[in-house]
């Protein structure tokens, strides 16, 4: 079995004034990272929901440079300005300085929930710099037009839970619009659906990044 090396850090941005922002690392033990992906979480979540339930660990395993980012404001970043203050600033910008701070190159955006208010702007100013894009019922996909959609190129896993009638569905709505999307419905399962069933949320996931 392929051994990982997990970390904790902070990184320092320009847009949250200089107040370092927690993460979580996982990388693969040997060799160089096949690809790097950012996970980001809801408002009740942080990074360590992802270490929790084993995918830092299971994409690290799968070549993958992984960092659980914790949101201005929210768990460890507490110190951080609030993730409302980030978003009127820039939103996308913001990832972007995360992205730079970290040097992540190319990065694949997992995006519950919440964190749409920064991973939307950044998939439509900075779609250059990511390699896929997995957004999670994402909040704020009502924000932008069909036409801003149907303009992005990069290639997306659409991932909610049946159980999920409002956030699920509203969202899905919107970024069916992206031309390059798949679609995972996660049967029996609410709005973290990653969470309530994590296997079957990596298996999805894994299935995805194997096609990049």
């Amino acid at each position: 079995m392929s051994t990982v090396k997990l970390s904790e850090g902070t990184v320092t941005v320009d847009l949250c004034g200089g107040t370092p922002l927690f993460y979580r690392q996982g990388e693969p033990g040997a060799g160089e990272p096949r690809l790097s992906v950012l996970l980001l979480h809801g408002i009740r979540f942080s990074s360590e929901n992802w270490l929790n339930i084993g995918t830092l660990e299971t994409l690290a395993k799968a070549g993958c440079r992984t960092v659980a980012v914790d949101l201005p404001g929210l768990g460890q970043s507490k110190a951080a300005s609030a993730p409302v203050a980030v978003g009127e600033l820039a939103p996308g910008a913001f990832l972007q300085q995360v992205c730079e701070a970290l040097k992540l190159g190319p990065v694949v955006v997992v995006s519950p929930s919440l964190s749409g208010m920064y991973s939307l702007p950044f998939l439509f100013q900075h779609a250059p710099l990511l390699k896929a894009y997995v957004p999670i019922a994402p909040i704020c996909t009502d924000k932008f037009i069909a036409q801003q959609y149907a303009s992005v190129q990069t290639p997306t896993l659409i991932v909610y839970g049946d159980q999920d009638t409002q956030l699920g569905e509203l969202s899905l709505s919107n970024l069916k619009h992206l031309p390059n999307h798949r679609v995972v419905v996660m049967k029996g399962a609410g709005h973290p659906c990653y969470l309530e069933d994590p296997e079957t949320w990596h298996k999805a996931l894994l299935d995805f990044l194997q096609m990049l």
